[in-house]
């Protein structure tokens, strides 16, 4: 299989007990800290949000894509990623996922059978199929 892109970003420092994280380009430049939730001190971000940011813009892409190979017409939407860290017993941590979609301009059957294409195909909810618990609730605006 040939490549398409490679993104490259370097953690340094504590990881995210205050390190920071960057690309190889430069664009994300970020300081990470432990959230308030988990007893940290906050003020930067975390592994969690970015995974969220990512999987959110990937899937809300692979969504207007398959819309626009279908020819449906969205009016608005949105995608907004949950990621849950949850322990794991002696293995540590994992997480979970929660894809919630909202969507203008179709019934909710249509709106559901879009979520379920997009699923299929966005290259976030491919890598971590089988692997972590993913929910997707799909709204109609």
């Amino acid at each position: 299989m040939s490549a398409i892109y490679t993104a490259t970003a370097t953690s340094t420092g504590e990881g995210r007990r205050g390190g920071q994280v960057v690309s190889s380009d430069g664009a994300l430049d970020l300081t990470l800290a432990v959230p308030t939730e988990m007893g940290g001190a906050g003020g930067g971000t975390n592994p969690e949000q970015l995974f969220a940011a990512g999987w959110s813009a990937c899937f809300h892409s692979a969504m207007k894509s398959v819309a626009a190979a279908e020819k449906i017409q969205l009016q608005d939407s949105a995608v907004v990623a949950d990621i849950t860290l949850l322990p794991h017993g002696e293995q540590g941590f994992t997480i979970s996922a929660a894809l919630h979609v909202e969507i203008g301009g179709l019934d909710q059957a249509a709106a559901e059978a879009l979520v379920a294409k997009a699923h299929q195909v966005c290259p976030y909810s491919n890598a971590t199929r089988g692997n972590i618990e993913v929910t997707l609730e799909t709204t109609v605006a």
